[in-house]
């Protein structure tokens, strides 16, 4: 990724509100791109989005995404050259609950976002973030590559897999490669693993549950102790599509197509594996225990085959699980001594860009 690329780019961010979106808004004012924001108010309190008063950093409008006509006036006000489109309703676990909102805002939401582009005229990429959850689960032991078919079990996962039939219907449509010259818009999706970091707040997520309980000093639940899922910190991922736009910007049609951003193999690791180590690593008692219940269905057994965008997008994880683990660490602890998060943020994202990867201690 070349820093230079991102100074003064105007970029439209939808889902900025969110835990990624918020890293991302942060990474992007940090290489002095000029952000818009499009998203609901911050899903979770506390949030990342105003722990580290991004709005003071970008400009934020706070809107429905599922409200076609003004997000199609906030592109045009914005008139952005590079779109990434995160605004999604992002939990397995409520989409058993809300299935009809999932799919609005998931599948229709994604439909909208198009809409616009194809209505704004400065828009020369985009990127449509989805899930590791698209494809169709085997529950096999290799990584899924991004010609393999696509499924999900539940409504959030098949929501994303519609969101990426979506993706490629508008690009063969209305922006398709062949005719580039004339639109000159390359549009791609990407597929992201399990992404852990400090500032995730949701409700039924790994992390967070383990966070609120050590914050809480109490015992950590977990559910699916042996449930095996492609860990990353979340910058990780990010760096893949801000990597992914510049190319899409730059080089068009090569690169309009499917992305898997996930980590290397010795970071797939079961749940047991991943609380274990965060009790570990806090200085104070932690521990856990296994919710023997009735859960709804998750899949067991997650992997992503990233060999492409290590070959043609020379894309590789720098952070591997033990880092990612001691960065949330470092991250929590600073939320509760009331440090500035912001400036936590900033220096993490500093160290990635260094490329550190310190080795177990």
């Amino acid at each position: 990724m070349d820093a230079a690329f991102w100074k003064g780019k105007k970029v439209f961010i939808t889902g900025h509100t969110g835990f990624k979106g918020s890293w991302l808004c942060l990474w992007l004012h940090k290489l002095g791109a000029k952000v818009t924001g499009y998203a609901l108010n911050p899903p979770t309190e506390p949030s990342l989005f105003k722990l580290c008063r991004i709005d003071e950093l970008v400009d934020s409008v706070i809107a429905d995404i599922r409200d076609g006509e003004r997000l199609k006036e906030e592109m045009a006000d914005a008139n952005p050259e590079i779109v990434i489109h995160m605004a999604a309703q992002p939990l397995v676990r409520d989409s058993y609950k809300n299935p009809v909102e999932t799919y609005a805002i998931n599948v229709m939401g994604t439909i909208n976002l198009f809409e616009a582009v194809r209505a704004c005229k400065s828009v020369k990429a985009v990127v449509n973030v989805t899930t590791d959850k698209c494809y169709e689960n085997r529950e096999w032991h290799w990584g899924y590559r991004e010609n393999d078919p696509l499924g999900g079990y539940d409504p959030y996962s098949s929501s994303k897999a519609c969101s990426e039939l979506v993706t490629s219907a508008y690009r063969n449509s209305f922006f398709n490669p062949s005719d580039y010259t004339s639109h000159g818009i390359a549009i791609a999706s990407a597929r992201a693993g399990n992404v852990i970091g400090g500032g995730d707040w949701a409700v039924d997520r790994l992390i967070p549950d383990c966070v609120r309980a050590l914050l809480n000093r109490e015992k950590i639940i977990i559910r699916n102790p042996n449930a095996v899922r492609p860990w990353q910190h979340v910058l990780e991922p990010l760096s893949g599509y801000l990597l992914l736009a510049q190319k899409l910007f730059e080089e068009g049609p090569h690169f309009a197509h499917g992305w898997n951003f996930g980590p290397d193999g010795d970071d797939t690791k079961p749940v047991r594996w991943l609380v274990e180590r965060i009790c570990s690593k806090w200085d104070g008692n932690a521990s856990y225990e296994v919710d023997n219940r009735a859960q709804p269905h998750e899949i067991h057994y997650l992997r992503l085959d990233c060999s492409k965008a290590n070959a043609e997008l020379r894309w590789r994880p720098k952070w591997n699980l033990k880092k990612a683990i001691d960065s949330i660490i470092e991250w929590t602890q600073a939320y509760r001594d009331n440090k500035d998060l912001r400036e936590v943020c900033l220096k993490q994202i500093k160290e990635y860009i260094r490329g550190a990867i310190e080795s177990d201690t």
